[in-house]
């Protein structure tokens, strides 16, 4: 399991990155800045994220044509993205911004503690949905030894159902392997 949840903070400024690695100090978040779109593209091919807060108005590769390239991944498509961006309260690009997948559009300037909340219950989805695999992975591997016990434990009764001079020594060894765990 990952150690520690990891947020995506992509804003061509880099007073605005600041001001956000500070809004989620304290956090249990690790923020990992990036200055655009394609910055951030590349950071999603070698990190897992809990969150993403993308700013909507980027230069070259804004934040719309971002999140529809991470929705079109199939690693990244359940990554929410939180839309923050310093334009007016336009419903056409919220409308946009969820149009390409954003689970919310925060316009600047936006209350800290409410993105501190938002990005929390992502971190907490995130956190639990890690530990879901890991119960998963833990359930089968439980199967896959129970399986092969069962099987070792069907070969020895086949041996002694079988007879012969060697059969009890050749079913006990069978036991002693499943007793072990070999």
């Amino acid at each position: 399991m990952a150690d520690r949840a990891k947020a995506l903070l992509v804003d061509d400024r880099r007073d605005n990155l600041l001001a956000l690695e500070a809004i989620l100090q304290g956090l249990p978040v690790q923020a990992v800045a990036v200055e655009s779109g394609e910055a951030a593209l590349k950071q999603l091919l070698v990190d897992d994220f809990a969150v993403i807060l993308l700013d909507a108005q980027m230069p070259n590769m804004d934040g719309f044509e971002t999140a529809s390239h991470i929705k079109r991944r199939e690693r990244t498509r359940h990554v929410p993205i939180l839309f923050l961006t310093a334009a007016d309260r336009d419903a056409q690009l919220a409308l946009r911004g969820y149009a390409v997948g954003a689970v919310d559009y925060l316009t600047k300037p936006f209350d800290p503690w409410v993105l501190r909340a938002k990005v929390s219950i992502f971190v907490e989805l995130w956190t639990k949905t890690q530990q879901l695999k890991a119960q998963g992975e833990a359930v089968r591997e439980r199967e896959a030894q129970w399986q092969r016990l069962t099987d070792l434990v069907d070969e020895a009764a086949q041996k002694l159902r079988a007879g012969g001079n060697t059969a009890p020594a050749e079913a006990l060894e069978l036991l002693e392997k499943a007793r072990w765990g070999t």
